[in-house]
């Protein structure tokens, strides 16, 4: 007979509020696929980068987005915002002036994805410890393994 694994209440409780967040009779099949989108855009680091920066500093200009968002190429970067306006993360306001003035900021849509995501940050400082522990405990079993 298989032994039960030890679940605290406190663990108990996150897997029950998880199941019922993920647990649904009929799925839409296009909120299913804005979801799947969804992901794969914001786990690009360029978008939750450039969420980031637009959200501590709020509009800015092309250039100086592009020297915030460290790493990033001009063409990443305008690709980026691009799938972010698409999604309606940012507005994209071209002033007429000479030369032409464009600047970009996060829609109220783009500040809630962005504190949807918050909990991911609160879940990496909270495990932060154990996930490095994992990764030195498994780098340490690979080096020996290949040795």
């Amino acid at each position: 007979m298989a032994r039960k694994p030890k679940v605290s209440a406190e663990e108990m409780s996150r897997v029950k509020t998880y199941a019922a967040c993920s647990e649904s009779d009929t799925v839409n099949p296009r909120v299913e696929s804005l979801v799947n989108d969804l992901i794969g855009r914001v786990a690009d680091k360029w978008t939750m980068l450039v969420l980031e920066v637009l959200n501590e500093k709020g509009e800015l200009r092309f250039t100086r987005l592009s020297e915030l968002v460290t790493g990033i190429s001009q063409k990443m970067l305008t690709q980026t915002l691009r799938l972010m306006e698409r999604d309606g993360l940012i507005v994209r306001t071209v002033h007429p002036v000479v030369p032409p003035k464009v600047e970009y900021k996060l829609t109220q849509l783009g500040l809630s994805l962005g504190a949807a995501f918050c909990g991911v940050w609160m879940w990496a400082e909270d495990n932060l410890a154990h996930v490095e522990k994992a990764r030195a405990e498994f780098d340490k079993k690979r080096d020996r393994s290949a040795a």
